[in-house]
């Protein structure tokens, strides 16, 4: 996989996702962008707010604050309860943005209750990096790439 230019990278502020509030709400924050699914049961640490998964590409990476931003849940149903556990904690996330729903992630999305959007135009996971600052407006179901 090829590192965009600045040149090319520049075009992506500015940019505007469309898509379907789960979770009201707007939060602008730096994304944390995860190229596969994440498991909440056994695969965060809700008190670190970090994602512990062996196998994951951000194993012991820190969630807490940003606009996690991936493909969707997998596992089972404890993956709300452990999402639930990072907003009881102080470590959740900012906002979510996943492309795939399921019962998990947007229930998970509920209990954390941070803005969330979902079901876009275009696949955020492909167009947003890991350090830019979006806004997630869920209210108008909509993520802007702003720096």
């Amino acid at each position: 996989m090829s590192i965009p230019s600045a040149e090319a990278r520049a075009g992506a502020v500015g940019t505007v996702l469309k898509g379907r509030g789960i979770v009201p709400g707007v939060v602008r924050a730096e994304a944390l962008v995860s190229p596969e699914t994440i498991s909440g049961w056994g695969g965060i640490d809700p008190v670190r707010g970090t994602i512990i998964e062996r196998r994951h590409a951000l194993c012991g990476v820190c969630f807490t604050g940003k606009v996690l931003v991936f493909p969707g849940a997998k596992g089972s149903s404890g993956w709300s309860g452990f999402f639930q556990s990072t907003r009881l904690l102080g470590t959740a996330p900012a906002a979510m943005v996943f492309t795939t729903v399921t019962t998990k992630a947007v229930l998970g999305a509920v209990v954390t209750r941070v803005p969330t959007v979902s079901e876009f135009d275009r696949d955020p996971v492909q167009i947003i990096r890991t350090g830019d600052i979006v806004e997630v407006d869920a209210d108008a179901g909509t993520v802007t790439i702003v720096g």
